[in-house]
């Protein structure tokens, strides 16, 4: 993998280009000299999650919107933002994050499988176009999907299609970017070329894998957001923003197969082979799951490519010029080389605040399953606190890697995350990653971690790893939690007690072990990823 590019592109607090400091990309203050201040949606997803940062470096004060301000908090740029804690479909939230707005970025779009989604995003957007216009906001700028015109649409690209139409109906001029697959270090997009082309040497491929599709990299949509919320006046309308390459997927595969230094792979084109057959396909082969890359291979049927490029005459061009799709990869790789992954397309699966935690008193009264292990050590608790935050991913988790492989296979068969997600970062874990098939749920650094799981199962599942100093070193505590749904649940945790047993006290000797004859250097690096929240 050649990654100098990715090394020289470095350029402000480790940020790829583009910053938000390039001049065409700088906030324009008001005449009083203020600067404008932008609502954020979606700050905590894939796109969302690398915008801040850069709205904050062009100058702009930048607010959002989330249901968990503890997951806003793990981000370094959050002391920097404004923050009110709500979801976007109710109206009095709302309400109050459009408070003295001038510029929405609408970065919101229901990945889910279920029926309901459709209606979900209606509702969302009516709710923001109608909050917006009330608050007297100027510009909303909205990232939804390149899709051919005259044709039935699949359902998600219908949906990103109907949600740009309320907005522009709106009556607060916006701006709806029109963009296809992107393509970057943690897209969902690029994970599925990736670990196809990885993992098959020769693929069966539905008949739309001829298909046309015009790929974007990821700095260059950043660069079109930030461009997009510098303009002034009544704009309104959609505008096509893509790449230099128009490509057929197998074309995108063995491209990447160029850059990873892998022969090219062989892909047939099979007319049997539906979205449905398809999704469940990549499901089993790559860390997307079934209900995400559902909406991804079905966006694959239509000849997404750009109709016209107006937005040349609107909005500026991006300084090193528009990226190659084999560029992208390379520098989607070098990143991932790296370690400096900014964000993931699992960051915005996060389960909703609302639910019961582990910690709460008596679990209020429900029905509660436990497995609590301790162990005293010599080794320090830097040392243990080192050991169990490179837990997961490529490190896997400390024991019975088979069964743990079983119940990750067993996971993506009936439709779930499985373990391959991995890590987004070998090295820092904050507040809201995934880990195969957990989510961190919280860190205290030095002390706890705990991760809620998002496997399928029949209830609610917890995993606590802490650390106590003690006189002679330090305690090492484990503890599962589970809360079963009905017989099911109930049934399920007896069924997987005798694994347990091997599972969870093989992960406490084997956390222990490691800690005492882990370096001291290798336990401040670690704890220093994680207390800086990176």
């Amino acid at each position: 993998m050649n990654s100098s590019a990715d090394r020289t592109e470095e350029n402000h607090e480790g940020l790829s280009a583009p910053t938000g400091q390039e001049e065409a990309l700088r906030a324009i203050p008001h005449d009083d000299g203020t600067m404008p201040r932008v609502l954020v949606l979606g700050a905590t997803g894939y796109l969302g999650g690398r915008l801040m940062p850069r709205l904050l470096n062009a100058g702009y004060r930048v607010r959002t919107l989330s249901r968990s301000e503890e997951r806003i908090r793990a981000y370094p740029w959050s002391d920097e933002t404004e923050i009110e804690v709500g979801d976007a479909s109710d109206r009095e939230a709302m309400t109050r994050a459009v408070r003295d707005v001038d510029i929405i970025v609408y970065l919101v779009h229901s990945m889910s499988s279920g029926a309901e989604f459709a209606e979900k995003d209606r509702e969302i957007a009516e709710n923001v176009a109608a909050r917006a216009r009330e608050a007297g906001v100027t510009r909303i700028v909205y990232l939804g999907g390149l899709h051919p015109e005259g044709v039935r649409l699949s359902p998600h690209l219908a949906s990103r299609a109907e949600v740009g139409e309320i907005l522009l109906a709106s009556g607060v001029p916006t701006l709806e970017l029109q963009a296809g697959v992107v393509i970057g270090s943690g897209s969902a997009s690029f994970e599925m070329v990736r670990h196809l082309t990885e993992v098959l040497p020769y693929m069966p491929a539905p008949k739309w894998v001829r298909n046309f599709i015009q790929p974007i990299a990821v700095r260059d949509v950043l660069h079109y957001l930030l461009a997009a919320a510098r303009v002034e006046g009544d704009v309104n309308r959609a505008l096509d923003i893509g790449g230099p390459d128009v490509l057929r997927y197998g074309q995108m595969m063995n491209g990447y197969a160029v850059e990873a230094g892998l022969p090219q792979r062989g892909i047939a084109s099979l007319p049997v082979l539906t979205p449905r057959l398809a999704s469940h396909w990549v499901g089993l082969v790559t860390p997307v799951p079934t209900s995400i890359a559902r909406p991804l291979v079905e966006s694959l049927q239509h000849r997404c490519v750009m109709q016209n490029h107006d937005v040349d005459a609107l909005l500026p061009k991006p300084e090193h010029g528009l990226t190659s799709y084999r560029e992208a990869v390379r520098l989607a790789l070098g990143r991932i080389e790296l370690d400096r992954v900014e964000t993931s397309w699992v960051d915005a699966r996060v389960t909703a605040p609302s639910e019961p935690l582990p910690s709460d008193p008596e679990w209020a009264g429900r029905t509660v399953f436990t497995d609590q292990r301790e162990r005293e050590t010599t080794a320090s608790p830097e040392a243990v606190w080192s050991v169990v935050t490179q837990i997961g991913g490529e490190t896997g988790w400390y024991s019975s890697p088979r069964l743990w492989a079983l119940r990750g296979w067993y996971d993506r068969i009936t439709g779930g995350v499985g373990l391959q997600r991995g890590r987004r970062s070998r090295t820092r874990l904050v507040v809201g990653d995934a880990v195969d098939v957990w989510r961190v749920e919280t860190i205290e650094p030095g002390r706890l971690l705990r991760f809620r799981a998002e496997m399928r199962v029949p209830g609610l599942a917890w995993l606590e790893l802490s650390v106590e100093p003690t006189a002679r070193g330090s305690v090492y505590r484990q503890r599962a939690v589970f809360f079963p749904r009905g017989l099911a649940g109930r049934l399920y945790w007896l069924a997987m007690l005798p694994f347990h047993g091997f599972i969870f006290s093989g992960m406490v000797a084997r956390i222990v072990g490691l800690a005492e004859g882990e370096r001291p250097g290798g336990a401040a690096r670690a704890e220093a990823g994680v207390s800086a929240g990176e």
